[in-house]
């Protein structure tokens, strides 16, 4: 069984603020930035904002030095920015950040029940705060009648398409209703459209304890939670009773290096593909379908030229394209601060296959 000590949080951090180099307002910001590229960590102090302006004046730099606009430069960018930010530190005593201006995070009391004083990098502590917001306001998702309530650490969708292309291909389905598999339930907004649609029985997995522990939390114990089954468990999990419809949303981006927890939902291994469509298989019933929600985000930003699904049915012997459908993916705003120029083509897909 799953508890609250599973759940993927930002570590702790336990060290002398002897031991790092202090930033305020009257801080050269040119050689705390010299410092954080040496390796050193640096803690803010005084005021909340301090920690957005040195954040700030850190991109700026690094934007500087990774100035191309292609889809690997950016993702260069990202990478030093990540790496960087992660040695702004800021302190939390009694579960509270202890600077002035700050914002009331509750997941500091939720998540660490067994510490009250610790230091966390300042990014994570902008994504706990970002998480609070959304799990105690909710977010509202086209294709749901209730909104959402993610965990913290659990993927959600921040763009809807392909979720649009799965509701208008759920509407046409004819196919039995008894049974379900949802691989990668994340935060559950496919599980919750097959219910919509009439599904008896909805078998939800997921390897983020993330996900498991905030799905319990928001269905309870309602009749949704007697329609959704969940385990936590790569694939299908413990399940091996054939299904008669299998949803599969994996990651769109291939690994470019070894992946951390927080990256499992973004990017694939070069495994994942070839493992699911072999356990797929097995649990397909006869006359069954296995939906594949996908995007050509990869290709159109020459990140690779391998599909994994065409790739599957060109070699893998054991499904055929019964119909791939396609959307278009809503233009970036012009407001939007990083370069989309490739977004103008891409598309969401969603391909149904059966069993040969």
């Amino acid at each position: 069984m799953i508890t609250i000590k599973d759940i993927n949080k930002p570590i702790p951090i336990r060290s002398s603020k002897a031991q790092l180099e202090l930033f305020s307002r009257s801080s050269d910001v040119k050689a705390t930035i010299r410092s954080l590229e040496s390796g050193k960590t640096v803690l803010i102090t005084a005021f909340y904002s301090n920690g957005l302006t040195l954040l700030k004046e850190l991109q700026i730099h690094l934007k500087r030095k990774f100035s191309g606009t292609s889809f690997k430069e950016q993702r260069a960018y990202r990478d030093a920015y990540r790496q960087l930010s992660q040695l702004i530190l800021i302190e939390i005593s009694e579960h509270k950040l202890s600077v002035k201006k700050a914002p009331s995070i509750g997941w500091l009391e939720m998540l660490y029940p067994e510490t009250s004083d610790f230091l966390l990098p300042f990014p994570k502590v902008q994504g706990l705060n970002s998480a609070w917001q959304w799990y105690q306001n909710g977010i509202v998702v086209p294709v749901l009648r209730n909104k959402i309530h993610p965990y913290y650490g659990t993927y959600f969708p921040t763009r809807f398409d392909h979720l649009i292309l799965f509701d208008n291909w759920l509407k046409r389905y004819e196919g039995s209703k008894k049974s379900a598999f949802d691989v990668g339930i994340g935060s559950g907004v496919l599980s919750f459209q097959m219910v919509k649609y009439g599904f008896q029985k909805v078998f939800g997995t997921d390897t983020n304890p993330n996900a498991i522990i905030g799905l319990k939390q928001y269905m309870g114990n309602t009749k949704l939670s007697r329609k959704v089954e969940l385990d936590f468990g790569s694939l299908f999990g413990k399940w091996e009773k054939p299904s008669e419809l299998i949803v599969f949303n994996p990651p769109w981006l291939p690994a470019a290096h070894n992946l951390d927890k927080n990256d499992e939902a973004i990017y694939y291994n070069e495994t994942l593909f070839p493992e699911f469509f072999e356990a797929a298989k097995q649990r397909l019933s006869t006359d069954g379908k296995l939906v594949v929600i996908f995007s050509n985000l990869a290709q159109i930003t020459k990140v690779t030229t391998d599909h994994p699904i065409e790739k599957e049915l060109a070699n893998g012997g054991r499904f055929q394209l019964e119909q791939c459908l396609k959307r278009a993916v809503k233009v970036a705003s012009d407001k939007t601060k990083r370069d989309q120029h490739w977004r103008a083509s891409e598309e969401v897909e969603l391909w149904v296959l059966k069993h040969l």
